[in-house]
């Protein structure tokens, strides 16, 4: 379970609350009424599902988005406290400072106002005014007609270390430098003036063309700040740290006689010409002009370019890291989310060439009840062999599904899985379907100490197997065992803050398994501990108490678990159900604080729970306000009938396949004009990739989405969804396939593979690929970086082919969770 509030409470002005609803557009006292929630220990789904009556109906985006921004400004409160703490120290904080610091809008505008105070080593302009030479500096500024060398002559002072008129103006002009760098309000403006006329450029480094050729897109490239994407931000700067580019952010210099707004422009830049403007430098012929230009132009060119490249390169990536948590965080959510196979006997094969295919049998239930392993390819070629124990194994368990791994061996696999369903399916019996599915993270979870818990009689690698084949049949149970950065589903996932994804993929675990449900009897400790009010150790007390004494026949009995609390159970019980329970309504979404209400619902239409529950006709002749009191409003009320009409309803979608074209197995089979079915493998900033079956996903480009301009592809297609497209473009020697979601486009027309929407060139470095610690063959451009070899496992026990075989497959509309990390650059 995610912590609601990590930073410890403050008190929360009127201010803050008022500021949320704003950027949310809601009243201040819904925010208020959350913000008390939050603090109280309630999590965000908790509070979206029960307390909508208290919050206005915020729903869960609402306050994630709440709870992120109350993160953001208490910890802004805090600083600001701090800095008026040491300002008041200092005996230098009057009212007009105070009021400066309290009307600070955001944290650069904040330290901008306390660098100036900001206690630091000593700097040259501080021995210089500790040398007497403040006077001279301010004279200078103040009255330009006197001559800088005569002025400085009456300050020439050996004992105070200024040697002669120069070493004082030296110190004068450090002073005025000083003052010029930490004048709040011109580094604001210089700062947003950067920001919007400045340019990321990068160039290869000498020596490194061949080296670094998965960043050949950035050999030479100058974009815009304000038109960057997350993805290219992101390429560069990961081409600077492995030493291959050399990035430069160019503050593009305008004339100053362009800016009509500034007196006098002298200066060659747009920046030092508003340095000069704010202290009334000009060039007018008078003595010490010359020396007080020259004064800006070192301001700008030694203090403040510095400055502001600092706070430009920080703002690029803070910008290109919220781009990149939020594309992983969708890709994640619909993942999840991916419709089940449910309670059918799956078959689950990890491929492999030497070492063999793992194969796992599990039940219904999930539980693992049979294994072996077979060497059906090179170099032990028992293909009959295999066969016949695989056909051994459907026979004896009744298996229905078969789940392939997409890593190595795959297609070859896939090729094994065809003819014993052909051979099963002989006679009229009814033979399982084969579905390829990702097998990301599956080597994450054989590993781990959960894994050994839970499977440890299975050789590590057998439980991979065990994981391919539950990940079919409930994709978010499986899934919540591995870390979420090992399924890699994300943007340069290795490249943006740990604590922020952690804290948002994790926030987007917990939002999902709420959404669904769980069940209570069944739930491992790692689906339980994402439970609303469930910590982890509270997981393994619920476990253990239903090993030692059974399955949970009602949500009253979870309150004789050790450590679950009135609190805890307030929070989880209506996320954890019990099917076949002594209480109907404890199947369902209903939280058993709401039991009272719908006893009084029972005895006012005179029915059972039984007759009651799923009986649409007496439900929908109920009117919400009828019951709506002081508790429960007419949200929850209509919240609690919907329920009844369908209670414990899966918000999943249904289970469906895409049909892989039959002779459709290889990259080379592809024809510009063909209409194939797929399944959207990973969505990005630029566009989503797409399995067509030829163990190479294609890409459609963001442009070729819709006729209709398209600014974010989430909004066309998502993870795991089943879509038709063209095939527009294919590249052979680079593996690369050009895709549209719009059927009546013609071959090679529009974009090509490896073009773009927008201004810029393309990006995507290529790279490691990462998800489950393979590695691919590095990608292209954003557009044209398809999966390279496969992908692998962790350690290089796998590596990636393009070796065809099989006549066609089914890929489910949850499967291929990883497979872009070998695209595109993304992941390692």
């Amino acid at each position: 379970m995610t912590s609601p509030v990590s930073v410890a409470p403050i008190p929360v002005g009127p201010s803050v609350n008022a500021r949320i609803a704003g950027e949310l557009g809601v009243r201040e006292s819904q925010v208020r009424s959350a913000v008390e929630l939050l603090d109280g220990g309630s999590t965000v789904p908790f509070i979206a599902r029960y307390r909508k009556e208290v919050t206005g109906a915020l729903d869960d985006a609402q306050l994630r988005t709440l709870e992120e921004r109350l993160r953001y400004l208490r910890e802004f409160d805090e600083r600001r406290a701090a800095i008026l703490e040491s300002i008041d120290s200092q005996g230098k904080l009057d009212a007009a400072l105070r009021a400066q610091i309290m009307g600070a809008d955001s944290k650069a505008r904040l330290e901008d106002i306390y660098l100036p105070y900001k206690p630091k080593r000593r700097t040259k302009a501080q021995i210089a005014r500790e040398a007497g030479l403040e006077p001279l500096a301010e004279g200078l500024l103040a009255d330009p007609t006197v001559s800088p060398e005569a002025a400085a002559a009456a300050f020439v002072d050996a004992d105070k270390g200024v040697a002669d008129a120069a070493a004082a103006l030296d110190g004068a002009r450090s002073i005025l430098v000083e003052r010029f760098a930490e004048d709040a309000d011109l580094v604001g403006e210089l700062r947003e003036t950067m920001w919007t006329r400045g340019r990321l450029v990068t160039t290869v480094r000498a020596g490194k063309e061949s080296a670094g050729a998965k960043f050949a897109d950035y050999f030479d490239f100058s974009e815009p700040f304000t038109s960057l994407p997350s993805h290219r931000i992101l390429a560069a700067l990961r081409g600077e740290k492995e030493e291959a580019l050399t990035l430069t952010l160019d503050p593009e210099p305008a004339a100053a006689a362009d800016l009509e707004d500034v007196p006098d422009p002298f200066a060659i830049s747009t920046y030092e010409t508003r340095i000069a403007a704010r202290f009334g430098v000009a060039d007018r012929g008078r003595p010490a002009d010359r020396w007080l230009r020259d004064t800006v132009r070192w301001a700008w060119r030694t203090k403040l370019l510095i400055s502001l490249g600092i706070d430009t390169r920080m703002r690029l990536r803070q910008a290109a890291e919220e781009d990149a948590v939020a594309v992983f965080a969708s890709n994640l959510k619909d993942l999840l989310l991916a419709a089940p196979a449910g309670t059918r006997t799956t078959m689950g094969l990890d491929p492999g060439f030497r070492t063999g295919v793992k194969v796992a049998v599990v039940d219904a239930t999930g539980k693992v009840v049979d294994t072996t392993a077979i060497y059906p390819h090179q170099p032990q070629q028992q293909w009959e062999q295999s066969l016949a124990t695989l056909g051994a194994l459907v026979q004896r368990h009744g298996v229905e599904l078969i789940a392939i791994g997409n890593g190595t061996a795959s297609r070859e696999t896939d090729a094994l899985a065809t003819e014993l369903i052909t051979r099963a399916g002989q006679g009229g019996a009814k033979a399982p379907t084969k579905i390829v599915v990702s097998e990301a993270g599956a080597s994450v979870y054989s590993a781990s100490a959960y894994a050994s818990q839970e499977l440890p009689d299975l050789d590590v690698s057998l439980r991979g197997a065990a994981s391919i084949a539950r990940r079919l049949q409930d994709p978010l149970a499986e899934l919540v065992k591995i870390d979420p950065k090992s399924i890699g589903v994300g943007q340069y996932q290795h490249d943006v803050s740990e604590t922020k994804l952690a804290r948002s993929l994790d926030a987007v675990v917990e939002d999902a398994v709420n959404a669904v449900g769980v069940d209570v009897n069944t739930a491992s400790v790692p689906l339980l501990r994402r439970v609303s009010g469930v910590t982890g150790s509270l997981a393994e007390s619920i476990v253990a108490h239903r090993d030692t004494n059974g399955p949970f026949r009602t949500r009253a009995a979870l309150k004789d678990v050790a450590r679950l609390g009135p609190k805890a159970f307030e929070q989880c019980a209506g996320f954890l159900r019990i099917p076949a329970g002594d209480d109907p309504l404890d199947a369902s979404a209903v939280h058993p604080e709401a039991y009272p209400l719908v006893r009084r619902i029972l005895s006012e239409t005179g029915t059972g729970i039984k007759e009651l529950i799923g009986n649409t006709a007496v439900l929908t002749a109920v009117r919400p306000e009828q019951y709506a009191d002081e508790k429960f409003g007419v949200p929850t009320v209509t919240d609690i009938l919907a329920e009844l009409d369908k209670p414990g309803r899966d918000p999943r979608p249904e289970f469906k396949t895409a049909t892989f074209a039959a002779g459709i197995e290889k990259v080379a089979h592809l024809k510009p004009g063909m209409v194939l079915e797929g399944v959207v493998t990973n969505v990005a900033a630029f566009g989503a990739f797409v399995d067509v079956g030829v163990h190479q996903d294609g890409l459609v480009h963001v442009s070729a989405m819709s006729r209709d301009f398209v600014k974010d592809p989430h909004d066309v297609v998502k993870s795991g969804e089943v879509v038709r497209v063209k095939v527009l473009e294919v590249d052979v020697e680079r593996q690369r396939i050009g895709l549209s979601l719009r059927l009546d486009d013609e071959p090679g027309a529009g974009k090509p593979a490896g073009a773009r929407q927008g201004g810029g060139r393309s990006g995507g470095s290529g790279g490691r690929s990462g998800g489950s610690g393979g590695r691919g063959n590095g990608g292209g451009n954003e557009a044209g970086g398809n999966r390279g070899n496969g992908g692998g496992r962790q350690g290089g026990q796998r590596r990636g082919n393009e070796r065809g075989g099989g006549r066609g497959e089914q890929r489910p509309a949850n499967g291929s969770m990883a497979d872009a990390l070998r695209k595109a650059g993304f992941g390692r």
